[in-house]
């Protein structure tokens, strides 16, 4: 009998026994690249802005050390770095990452090199991001990992994260490797920082929290992470789902100024992004309320009709993309910044179209889902305002508790589509 009829007669007798494997076994599932950290880019603003910068005019011969608390974790990471806003290029004599310590330290033995197509000294041209090479280094899920920039030309910080809630340390000379940063100033910004990557298991998704200050976390604690999107990190943190924080203090809806209008910013900060299932939507307080205030004393009223518009929009292109959209309702703002400059911020017309816009959020049914902020943080007695023992005392921002309570009411379930 020839050698390939006996060949097929043990194949079949294998088989039948339950003993054979297929003949082509299916390959494993790759892992991907999501990211895990983000702060969204602004363009530096200057002139008659109300608001200050909290910037140097340059960097030079500096470096800069940065903290980000990541969500989810691994073994391998990646960094992106961004000249989006700049007019010309961006230097960047050297790069690394490390497993942050305190005040500006980095942890003995994590200290690694980020090169970007194998060159460790790059420059990135105006409006481009830069990806960096992957590299070993086992970071856990909700560490805080270090990035050291060193700057070694003139280099003006044109594209920054203006409210950073955590200090960034900036030092002479070259000092990316240095295990305690020799530190002049500091800084409350990010300059240049775009995202941290790691290559994940199949399966991780991201969540994207899209908002204005209250989740960019302005008035939280910082170098302490009780934003609210760092708490709903930690709650995600087991099911293998990475928390990405799109907040831009002074974001708006249909308005740049602190940053791209949400319409602009959409594919960039949502869209764009691998892994992405999710988006929660909080923005439009600023749409509300910066009309008639110095943050804009020439704009017209913005109305409940242009709100729903942009929003709608934004639900449009997410679900285009099967992305789960979720609306949050706007929170109480009454007798917000009423000792500062910004007096005016709220009044009954504009509280007006606040409670237009949750109406629909609430009922209109267009959106996936819907976060009730405003249930969870006004004042029963009052619910024009909030609740005081959440208010951080400019009647508008939260204070740490009240970060933890809207992360802590939010529903997990209702983030998934996975019915």
């Amino acid at each position: 009998m020839g050698t390939l009829r006996w060949c097929g007669i043990l194949a079949v007798l294998l088989m039948l026994a339950g003993r054979t494997a297929p003949l082509h076994a299916a390959a494993p599932a790759e892992s991907t690249w999501i990211a895990t950290w983000t702060a969204s880019p602004q363009e530096r603003w200057d002139g008659e802005f109300a608001l200050p910068t909290h910037l140097p005019f340059q960097f030079r011969d500096q470096t800069v050390r940065q903290v980000a608390r990541i969500s989810i974790g691994g073994q391998r990471v990646r960094v992106r770095l961004s000249n989006e806003y700049g007019n010309r290029p961006l230097r960047i004599g050297a790069a690394r990452i490390a497993l942050a310590g305190k005040d500006g330290a980095i942890i003995a033995g994590s200290d690694r090199e980020l090169r970007f197509g194998g060159k460790g000294d790059i420059t990135i041209p105006p409006g481009a991001p830069m990806l960096s090479d992957p590299v070993g280094l086992d970071v856990p899920a909700l560490s805080r990992i270090a990035i050291s920039l060193y700057l070694p030309e003139p280099t003006p910080p044109a594209t920054f994260h203006w409210d950073a809630r955590q200090t960034a340390h900036v030092g002479q000379g070259n000092q990316a490797s240095a295990m305690k940063l020799e530190t002049d100033t500091t800084l409350t910004t990010r300059v240049f920082l775009d995202s941290i990557l790691v290559e994940a298991d199949p399966g991780t998704r991201a969540v994207v929290a899209f908002g204005d200050s209250i989740t960019d976390g302005n008035m939280a604690t910082v170098d302490v992470d009780s934003r609210w999107p760092d708490v709903l990190a930690e709650r995600l943190a087991g099911r293998n789902v990475a928390v990405l924080n799109a907040g831009i203090s002074g974001a708006r809806v249909l308005r740049d100024r602190m940053g791209a209008n949400a319409l602009a910013r959409f594919e960039r900060d949502v869209l764009a992004r691998t892994g992405v299932t999710s988006v929660i939507v909080l923005m439009g307080i600023n749409d509300i309320a910066w009309h008639g205030t110095p943050l804009a004393p020439d704009e017209d009223a913005t109305g409940a009709e242009a709100l729903i518009a942009g929003y709608r929009q934004l639900i449009a292109r997410a679900h285009a993309r099967g992305i789960r959209i979720l609306g949050a309702t706007l929170t109480p703002f009454e007798g917000a910044l009423i000792d500062t400059p910004m007096n005016g911020y709220h009044d009954a017309d504009k509280e007006r179209v606040r409670q237009q816009v949750n109406a629909w959020i609430r009922d209109g049914g267009e959106f996936d889902a819907v976060i009730d902020f405003d249930a969870i943080t006004r004042d029963p007695a009052h619910p024009a305002r909030l609740l005081p023992a959440y208010d951080s005392g400019d009647h508008l921002h939260p204070g740490d508790a009240w970060y933890r309570a809207m992360a802590e009411a939010i529903d997990l379930d209702a983030l998934f589509d996975d019915d």
